[in-house]
Formats: structure tokens, C-alpha cells, sequence
């Protein structure tokens, strides 16, 4: 049974008005009455045919992944606050956004443009990465889930999502998710894997950019059935997001594209390019061709020693001996000064010298002081 309208849960939060409804539950605008702030309240309701002891059971694993996440912290990850048990169903209180599903802006606008769907892919596979870090499974990828702003695109429905996974679900025939966007292994039985929330991520961003389900079945069988004829996926308007989207949706979840090559094939389409392109190919093209520099060979100086001398003191050839024979010109050894050598260089000039005190005593005394009062050195020296 759902809550009514005005419904104080954990005695601190108002539910104002629901904002959206699935099979699993309701989010409502809720008020925080002790922090006066407004939130997103979601009511998680199980299906009926379990009994008290598993409903319990899911109750401590929500709880569990609940604060798991709201342990992750990414732009495009859903903020948890809270996480309550009450009623014996969990309650899940997270951010509020001023935004609206791509479920709704598909149904309002058509399909969008192939560079938008690749931003909010790039944006969403983030978040998938960031939880998937933290060893959490969405398991319910889908439009209605992705709430995108203007500049953001945010992943919603984390506590619903870590429903999926468990042993006693497996054996009651549950299949948790949104016919259509649940991946082929999970339609066969298989375990939850990052590889099927990347298939759901993949038929997520089909539908954004076709702006129609994945060959416009609305039965996981009947999509999956198509999906194994081996027939190709039909696109009309994914231009060049198509390898992007054929690399998510292969049927054998080892061939599928992993987190790391698929974002960063969706952050060339986002940036305009193409999803096949190289790695610094488009940046390659931008630079423009600049001619090499030309750098003048590097040439040694030639030995300057003994270049200041006089022109004078060179040898000019072979001069005559004594005996009229010539003689090689003669080079002076390296300790050897010449004669003219340092001929332009001019004398260091000399200080001018002072006579000293006792000197200058000396000699007035001898003009003022007769000669017979001298000492007898002096006189001597006459």
C-alpha cells in the first residue's frame, strides 16, 4: 500500500507530492523538517509474493547498498542522505533535482541529437564505473532512471538496483529490471555482471537516440529473441554513435565493449568526432606544419694565443743564414718571451713615493741643529 500525501517518515520527513511512480515504488518531494531543506523520497514496495522472511532480508541488503552508496562521490551519481526502514519496507531519501528523465525528454522532443546522447553516455558510464569501484550493480539501467539538466546527466535508483543479485530471488523466477533494458545473460538466468549494466546502458542510449525501444519490442524475450537471429541492429538516427551502441549490445558479454574503451568512444563523439578515430588524430590535424628552424652549424674559433703581437715579431718566410743558405724560420719555445712581444700593452703606472716620517725628521734637524751638537753617527756621515 502506498503512502498517503503529507506522511511524516522517521518523524522528520514530510512526503508533499509523488514526482514519479514505477513497478518497484514512488519517489515523492519530501520536506526535511529539521535541516528545512527539500528532498527526493523514494518508497521501495516488493512484489507480493514474498514472504516476511525474505521482504526482511531485502530490507538489510537495501539498507546495505544504500549506504554503500552514498559512499560514492561522482557529479553523476544521485547523492544518498538517508536510508530508513519503516513499515517493513525501506525508504531511500536522496538529492532533489530540478530535472527530468530522458524518458520524458524523448516523449517530449523525439529523438535527440547524437552528440547529446553521447554526452549524457559519458556522463552516465562515469557514474557505472565510479559504483562499479565500490563492487555495486545498478541492474536497472534505463530512461527513466537518467535524469539530465542542462549540464548534467545523473544516475537515479541505486536502492532499487542492489535488489537484484540474490540467491532467493533466482529461485522465485524474479527477474528485477525494465523489460527491454535488462541484458540477454540476465533474460537466461545468468548473474548480474558490469557487462549487463553496460548492455542496459547501451539500449538506454538507443532509445535516446532512435527514440524508440531496441527493435521496437517491449518484452525482454521478444528483444531478445531479434537480438539472436543475428540479424544487424537497425539505426536511422545514431550517425556516429552506431559503433558505439553495436559494441554495447552484443550478445556474448565477453565480446562486449568494456567501461574504458566505451567512454572514451563516447567522449570523441561528445567532443564531435568520431568513435573509430585514433587517439590525438583530431588534435594531430590542428597543428599547423612549422618549418624547422635553421640552426648554423657549430665551427670551433680559431686559437687566438700570440695574435696581439707585433706584426714585427711573426716569421714571413725563410731568411738568410751567415753562410748564404737558408734556414726555417726559428719559433720560440712556449716559456720563451720575445723581445717585442707585449709591446702594446703600457706600463703599469707607478705610485708616487713618500719619504718617510722619520727621514723627513732627520733632515730638518740637520738644517736647524748645528753640526757639533750632530750624534757621532752622523757627523761621521757627514
Amino acid at each position: 500500500m502506498r503512502a498517503p500525501s503529507g506522511y511524516l517518515l522517521a518523524r522528520r520527513y514530510r512526503l508533499l507530492e509523488p514526482v514519479g511512480r514505477g513497478g518497484m515504488g514512488t519517489v515523492w518531494r519530501a520536506h526535511d523538517e529539521l535541516l528545512g531543506r527539500q528532498v527526493a523520497v523514494k518508497e521501495v514496495r516488493f512484489p507480493n509474493i514474498l514472504d516476511d522472511d525474505l521482504r526482511a532480508e531485502l530490507c538489510t541488503r537495501t539498507e546495505r547498498e544504500g549506504r554503500a552508496t552514498a559512499m560514492v562521490a561522482h557529479p553523476s551519481v544521485i547523492t544518498v542522505f538517508d536510508v530508513i526502514t519503516e513499515d517493513d519496507r525501506p525508504w531511500i531519501v536522496m538529492e532533489l533535482l530540478q530535472a527530468r528523465s530522458l524518458e520524458q525528454l524523448v516523449r517530449e522532443q523525439g529523438p535527440l541529437p547524437p552528440r547529446r546522447v553521447a554526452e549524457i553516455g559519458r556522463q552516465v558510464i562515469g557514474a557505472m564505473r565510479a559504483v562499479h569501484a565500490k563492487g555495486i550493480l545498478h541492474r536497472d539501467i534505463k530512461p527513466s532512471n537518467v535524469l539530465v539538466t542542462e549540464d548534467r546527466a545523473v544516475l537515479t535508483d541505486f536502492g532499487l538496483a542492489a535488489l537484484e543479485g540474490d540467491a532467493s530471488i533466482t529461485q522465485a523466477g524474479i527477474v528485477l529490471g525494465s523489460a527491454g533494458y535488462i541484458a540477454p545473460e540476465r533474460v537466461l538466468g545468468a548473474k548480474a555482471s558490469p557487462a549487463a549494466d553496460l548492455w542496459s546502458l547501451g539500449a538506454t542510449l538507443y532509445t535516446a537516440v532512435e527514440g524508440k525501444g531496441l527493435h521496437g519490442r517491449r518484452t525482454a524475450a521478444a528483444a531478445l529473441a531479434a537480438l539472436s537471429s543475428g540479424g544487424p541492429i537497425p539505426m536511422e538516427r545514431a550517425g556516429p554513435l552506431a559503433p558505439v551502441l553495436e559494441g554495447l549490445l552484443r550478445i556474448d558479454p565477453d565480446k562486449r565493449l568494456d567501461a574504458a574503451r566505451a567512454s572514451l568512444m563516447l567522449a570523441r563523439v561528445a567532443a564531435g568526432g568520431s568513435a573509430e578515430e585514433p587517439l590525438g588524430q583530431g588534435a594531430r590535424r590542428q597543428v599547423r606544419s612549422v618549418p624547422p628552424i635553421a640552426v648554423p652549424p657549430f665551427v670551433r674559433r680559431t686559437a687566438h694565443r700570440g695574435l696581439h703581437r707585433a706584426e714585427g715579431a711573426r716569421p714571413t718566410g725563410r731568411r738568410p743564414s751567415p753562410g748564404g743558405s737558408t734556414q726555417q724560420p726559428t719559433t720560440a719555445g712556449r716559456g720563451h718571451r720575445r723581445s717585442t712581444e707585449g709591446l702594446h700593452r703600457k706600463p703599469p703606472a707607478q705610485k708616487p713615493q713618500t719619504m718617510p716620517f722619520v727621514v723627513r725628521v732627520a733632515t730638518l734637524a740637520r738644517l736647524v741643529i748645528p753640526r757639533r751638537f750632530w750624534p757621532r753617527e752622523l757627523r761621521k756621515r757627514g
